[in-house]
């Protein structure tokens, strides 16, 4: 979907695709422009990897289902911003499996090119992708300058650049500024000090959850409980009654009958702890259905 990024971006995300083609066993898909967060998050996450660019979290996936990339790494939730990406629906669908997770401070930057006379805005709007906008709502709303979407933040950055129009701005990362030939009007635009979000790394293969024996481990799974009373409630009874740690959970719903809900959710531990293992199975008694997801080490620790 090379015609879907905006044309100051095709050049670098032809070059990180013919790296990432010659040597798919190490390559990490991401979605978004080059110098987007995911992009960063990449770089961070696994430093020796190539990084490839994709346009949407589902070309992401395609990306490895379809043997280019090894890897992916989607955001799924911010801490000022809630959910990201809606893995619930994605990751299921995929086939993929959560293999790691990585935690990154967010900054954001007001970037635009200048006028004539060298000086900056005032900015009519902003664009970025809505994650940002709303990590960035006050900041905009002080200044009357509005929010319009884009499908992520360097994109929104390339995009800027290619107008040409002095009067637009974009929220990104202070790399994409400089990829993209922008001037930075403002530095940390976002509302909160502690932004920070969640990305996790999905591969072909999950993990053998043996191999964390001994090591902090997180486990991520769906459920459909049973469309009885107090079924959630009975459902969750496992997890109190053997001491494992729930740190996530959302419900969803899947199809248009509203008559039972999905859930996804975080437990600390792995298959394998026999706490676990006596919680999951008693979970599962009291649902429909039971996907775990993947478990994998935690790089932050919880509690």
């Amino acid at each position: 979907m090379m015609q879907s990024f905006p044309q100051p971006a095709v050049a670098m995300v032809r070059q990180m695709q013919a790296a990432a083609a010659a040597n798919p066993a190490q390559a990490i898909a991401f979605q978004g422009s080059p110098g987007a967060n995911s992009h960063r998050a990449a770089t961070e996450a696994l430093p020796e990897w190539l990084p490839l660019p994709c346009f949407s979290f589902e070309d992401a996936l395609d990306a490895v289902k379809d043997g280019r990339a090894a890897s992916a790494i989607i955001p799924i939730e911010n801490s000022q911003n809630g959910r990201v990406a809606d893995i619930h629906f994605l990751l299921p669908e995929s086939g993929l499996a959560i293999v790691g997770e990585h935690f990154m401070p967010i900054s954001h930057a007001l970037m635009a090119l200048p006028h004539e006379d060298g000086s900056l805005g005032p900015f009519e709007v902003a664009y970025s992708h809505p994650q940002a906008l709303g990590q960035s709502r006050h900041y905009l709303r002080e200044r009357g300058i509005v929010p319009l979407s884009h499908a992520d933040t360097a994109g929104a950055a390339a995009f800027v650049s290619e107008k040409r129009d002095p009067n637009i701005a974009a929220i990104a990362p202070v790399l994409a500024a400089e990829l993209y030939g922008l001037t930075i009007a403002e530095e940390r635009v976002e509302d909160a000090a502690d932004n920070m979000t969640r990305f996790v790394i999905l591969a072909h293969d999950a993990l053998d959850p043996a191999a964390l024996a001994g090591a902090p481990a997180m486990t991520t799974f769906v459920f459909e409980v049973k469309n009885i009373p107090a079924a959630l409630y009975k459902a969750m009874g496992g997890f109190a009654t053997n001491g494992v740690n729930m740190t996530k959970l959302e419900s969803y719903q899947k199809g248009a009958s509203f008559s039972a809900s999905t859930f996804y959710a975080d437990i600390i531990g792995a298959p394998g702890d026999p706490a676990v293992d006596r919680a999951l199975e008693e979970l599962a008694f009291h649902s429909k259905q039971l996907r775990i997801l993947g478990s994998y080490r935690q790089e932050r620790r919880r509690g």
